[in-house]
């Protein structure tokens, strides 16, 4: 995979919509990139989409978890204003005068998330931060009435109005590159591999809010090892020396130790000799993560059953969670060949 056919695939991904519970559009795109290059594509009860390119009895995971941190609408007053209820994490401020999608039965609803304006709060008021609890979704309507007749109701997901834009050089800017980008590089790692093993290439559902779609794939599923792809955070811009990491855009994927201080995931040392050991043959380049929040569908898988061997190859991301996030293409290119090559070199570290 190239810089240009890693653009095109990851707009096409990050400009689908999917928040957790609703993630049909992304699934459609995984069938549909996926269908040659596998033996089977199934859905489970959950949603996850799980494609099966048959090979030995060495079997191995690729989970990338396919839903978008969004919101869900839970109220809808008289005047036709809209409130919420979150789906993911979301640091409020940058919610804020965003324009939004609702997904309605009638097809698609655009607003905009709005609150009091500045003009009408008191001096005290100006100083705080506005919360989502504060904020409602406009759509221009004048009645509870109109809105229910545009197909909008209780339980509508909503996702941010934002498309993929180009950045210099090989950086690009958009929403839900977590985990469109882990996405990508998972299609790409199929697309590529050599590996003669049985892989399982999952699209995970709910990730967002728990881990769940990962949690129940790698139970039926139960895989000699497992990778989960996802975004990693990027401390290369003003305001992020003190996390004390030293992972950046360009730099190459990054291959997880531990996340959440701990709490999350403290992945296999076999499975971190395995995908450094894969990079150095193939002279793919690579920085090394330790993270003190966050964590991915390898905490899940790790824990399920008696234990599966599980780690993370993460692309570098600025500003996650909010529209606007930034990647580096060639991390994701890199981060593809990393996947497909450890594929195959997997027989050396987990046997058949």
């Amino acid at each position: 995979m190239d810089v240009n056919r890693a653009k095109e695939l990851l707009r096409k991904l990050s400009d689908s919509h999917g928040v957790s519970g609703f993630e049909d559009e992304i699934r459609e795109i995984i069938k549909e990139e996926l269908e040659d290059f596998v033996d089977e594509i199934r859905v489970d009860s959950m949603g996850n989409v799980i494609c099966v390119k048959n090979g030995s009895d060495l079997e191995l995971m690729i989970a990338s978890h396919i839903d978008e941190i969004g919101f869900i609408v839970k109220y809808i007053d008289e005047k036709g204003f809209i409130r919420f209820s979150t789906l993911g994490g979301w640091f409020d401020q940058t919610a804020l005068n965003q324009r939004a999608v609702l997904h309605g039965e009638k097809g698609k609803v655009y607003g905009v998330l709005g609150c009091k304006p500045p003009h009408l709060m008191k001096d005290d008021e100006r100083k705080k931060v506005i919360e989502l609890k504060d904020m409602f979704i406009d759509v221009g309507a004048s009645s509870k009435d109109e809105v229910i007749e545009m197909g909008i109701n209780v339980g509508t997901p909503i996702t941010l109005d934002r498309e993929l834009r180009e950045l210099a050089g090989d950086r690009v800017t958009g929403k839900a590159f977590d985990n469109r980008a882990g996405v990508a590089m998972m299609i790409e790692a199929i697309k590529q591999t050599k590996s003669d093993a049985t892989i399982y290439a999952v699209g995970t559902v709910q990730e967002e809010v728990g881990l769940k779609g990962a949690r129940i794939s790698a139970f039926a599923i139960e895989p000699d090892a497992a990778i989960a792809t996802d975004v990693c955070v990027a401390a290369d811009f003003p305001g992020a020396e003190t996390a004390y990491m030293d992972v950046k855009l360009g730099a190459g994927p990054a291959i997880t130790v531990v996340d959440a201080s701990g709490r999350g995931l403290i992945a296999s040392r076999k499975v971190i000799t395995w995908l450094k050991a894969s990079a150095e043959k193939y002279e793919i380049p690579y920085q090394m993560e330790v993270a003190d929040g966050g964590t991915t569908d390898a905490t899940a898988i790790h824990l399920t059953k008696a234990g599966i061997p599980a780690g993370v190859v993460s692309v570098p991301a600025r500003y996650i969670h909010s529209p606007v996030e930034v990647l580096d293409l060639n991390d994701l290119v890199n981060g593809s060949k990393l996947i497909a090559a450890s594929l195959e070199t997997a027989k050396e570290y987990f046997g058949e």
